[in-house]
């Protein structure tokens, strides 16, 4: 739809440019041939009249179909146009000028109101006035020099106010011409021909009404050459109108503030030559009323220019002034809340540049590396405090973590190094070093570190605990089990019925108090390392029958079976190990099972895994606790722990044994329907790296730990 009014739109434009084409070229024939004086006036007095109510109904239809501020300039160039038209026909009714020129007079002023209308990007009051006063010295310019070079040594001659009123028509028309050009350079792309049309259409004007003015007010009459520039003046206003652009697009970005340094470039350039054509005659011929005249206008307009652009000046220097004291504020407000937010934090934050140099740090680097921070800026971080090896040889720069950040973009996170004070103590320290960029240009590295001194003392502390647990309270424990077992099967004699039960109680809670404190050393000796992983090929049916085989007595009591689905595959894994995870999985899915279900153990190769699954008929999971209870502790209900029994250990465990074989654990469940937990382990054809080197860190860590705990 919206291109075919704009294809009608095109059409009928092209259409109004050929008749007025036409038109003119029709008037030319006329006005230059050889017709009586008396036939030429009158068909220029027609002429004139026709095209300007023919141009300002163009212009009202304009305006009809436009809206916003171009609805009011078309509006205002049609009043213009009216108020124009009127004023000629009253002069012909009369006989007089004066009324005509009065009325086309005020026709240019509310022209000029129709050039200020069209919609332009923001414009300051300011620049408004300087694009008037620009007009006036373009105008008068170009209106003296044809004054003093063309039309040199006229006389006025008649009242004085129709030569004033001739005088100010073609600087008027001049001013208009000028500024519908400068508006060009403001206005959408749409706009730009039909403000060139008007544009061309007041130059037309000026050129008219200068000779209109040159040739005395006296001595001028309809029927000249001169006419033309009315005529083709009013064809080019109301062709304007009809162009498709009049009524603007459906979106029309707006353009930025054009520079005023074409506009005054033109202005001083135009000056300057008509300064020069007045100086070049003045010794000839003296200057005539019109010229000089002109020129105390251009002086003037000059001089309110420049009064205008200083004005200008001092008001946008003392709002840019305002603005920069407003945003040194902000600046300032926003890094003191930096430094503030820096010198809070209890971790070290230190940068570097591209080269390794310290450019900042904050309170608490310098606190745990015991330097000022002016020991440290402008130093190279690597050289300065990071701790050299066990043997006392520099680690290279090039693995440092800071020129990873630095050359490659690496983000390092939680590593553990070790920084020397400047009392040459070392401490250990977790490093997270990442890339300063300033857009996609890597400027520096932000390394933020935390003294782990504290954090070891508490790892060596529950490492003796563990030890105390170890060597002090399960060996007692185990011996009063022992002795509860002996009593319980009659070794000291037969038990009356309430000492037997009283016996059976504690034995069963020693059991269970054996039962944690084995579960809590696997976890402790799992993430110390302390227990390693031996992994060797296994059929993965070997490990899952092992498990079943030790579940099934557990399981007939509580009317729930345990089947074996297919189970195919071979892994690479600790078989002890592996076979504690599916014994811990299966004893859960008996526990929570209603009676009478029963629990599928499968398996099958994945990929580089070999995946099991253990699914069980139970309550099920919610959603939310899918992930938790593989925490320490954690049940899928707090009352579990009464009703079912158990530690709320053996899940996290089987996490740390499935993680240390390098696979993964994880639980899928559907409330009311049942739960299965699925677990990956290496496939032995792939032997597995990861779990390789993670037995080898083992191996590493065994010897360590247990020196810690002697």
């Amino acid at each position: 739809m919206g291109a075919d009014v704009a294809r009608v739109r095109d059409v009928t434009f092209r259409r109004s440019a050929v008749a007025a084409t036409l038109w003119i070229l029709a008037s030319i024939a006329v006005l230059l041939s050889g017709l009586p004086e008396t036939v030429r006036a009158s068909f220029s007095g027609g002429a004139i009249a026709v095209t300007a109510v023919l141009a300002a109904t163009s212009c009202l239809f304009a305006a009809r179909r436009s809206r916003g501020r171009r609805k009011r300039a078309w509006a205002l160039l049609a009043a213009a146009g009216y108020v124009g038209f009127s004023g000629n026909a009253v002069a012909l009714l009369t006989g007089t000028t004066q009324t005509g020129d009065l009325a086309y007079l005020g026709a240019l002023l509310i022209g000029a109101l129709a050039l200020l209308s069209f919609p332009s990007s923001p414009v300051r009051r300011t620049h408004v006035a300087r694009m008037l006063v620009d007009g006036v010295v373009v105008g008068g310019s170009v209106l003296f020099i044809a004054a003093v070079a063309v039309f040199p040594g006229r006389e006025m001659v008649g009242a004085w106010l129709s030569y004033v009123i001739a005088l100010v028509l073609p600087l008027v028309d001049a001013v208009l011409a000028t500024l519908a050009v400068l508006l060009i350079t403001r206005s959408s792309r749409s706009d730009f021909v039909p403000l060139l049309l008007v544009g061309l259409s007041f130059v037309l004007y000026a050129l008219a009404d200068l000779s209109y003015a040159a040739l005395g007010v006296a001595a001028f009459s309809l029927g000249s050459p001169v006419d033309l520039g009315w005529i083709t003046g009013y064809a080019m206003g109301g062709l304007a109108a009809r162009h498709p652009g009049a009524v603007g697009a459906a979106s029309e970005p707006r353009r930025d503030e054009s520079s005023p340094v074409v506009a005054t470039v033109l202005t001083f350039s135009l000056f300057i030559v008509a300064a020069a054509v007045g100086v070049a005659n003045v010794a000839g011929a003296p200057w005539s009323p019109v010229a000089t005249a002109l020129w105390i206008v251009i002086l003037l307009a000059v001089a309110a220019r420049q009064t205008i652009l200083v004005v200008h000046n001092e008001r946008l220097r003392r709002e840019l002034e305002g603005r920069v004291r407003a945003r040194t504020s902000e600046l300032r407000t926003m890094t003191q809340s930096t430094e503030l937010v820096l010198a809070s934090v209890a971790d070290g934050i230190y940068g570097v540049d591209r080269a390794g140099k310290v450019t900042f740090v904050n309170p608490a680097t310098a606190r745990v590396l015991g330097y000022s921070p002016a020991d440290l800026v402008g130093h190279d971080a690597h050289e300065t405090f990071h701790a050299p090896g066990p043997d006392g040889v520099p680690f290279p720069a090039d693995g440092c973590y800071i020129t990873e950040a630095v050359r490659d973009g690496v983000t390092t996170s939680a590593e553990e190094d070790r920084y020397r004070r400047s009392d040459g103590k070392d401490i250990p320290v977790e490093v997270t070093a990442s890339s300063l960029l300033d857009g996609a240009v890597v400027i520096g590295a932000v390394v933020v570190f935390r003294d782990m001194t504290q954090r070891r003392e508490v790892d060596r502390l529950k490492n003796a605990f563990v030890s105390v647990i170890s060597h002090e309270l399960r060996t007692p424990l185990t011996s009063i089990r022992g002795s509860l077992g002996l009593l319980s099967g009659g070794a000291a004699g037969e038990l009356d019925p309430q000492a037997a039960r009283m016996v059976t109680i504690a034995l069963e809670s020693s059991e269970r108090l054996t039962r944690l404190i084995n579960d809590m050393l696997d976890v402790e000796w799992m993430e110390a390392g302390v227990s390693p992983i031996e992994p060797i090929d296994h059929s993965a049916r070997d490990l899952v029958d092992a498990a079943i085989d030790q579940v099934r007595g557990m399981a007939a009591p509580e009317g729930v079976s345990v089947r074996l689905g297919e189970v195919t595959g071979h892994v690479h894994a600790d078989a002890d190990r592996m076979v504690q995870t599916f014994i811990n999985l299966l004893g859960n899915a008996v526990k929570f099972s209603p009676r009478g279900s029963e629990v599928v153990v499968s398996a099958r190769p994945s990929g580089a895994f070999v995946e099991f699954r253990v699914a069980d008929r139970g309550r099920g999971i919610p959603p939310d606790r899918l992930e938790a209870i593989f925490g320490r502790f954690e049940q899928v209900d707090t009352t579990d722990a009464r009703e079912k029994g158990g530690t709320g250990l053996g899940l996290a465990i089987s996490r740390s044994i499935v993680e240390r074989h390098g696979g993964r654990i994880w639980a899928t469940s559907t409330l009311g329907e049942g739960s299965t937990f699925h677990v990956t382990v290496p496939r032995a054809e792939t032997a597995n790296h990861i779990a390789a080197r993670a037995t080898e860190t083992d191996l590493i860590d065994v010897s360590v730990t247990e020196k810690e705990m002697e």
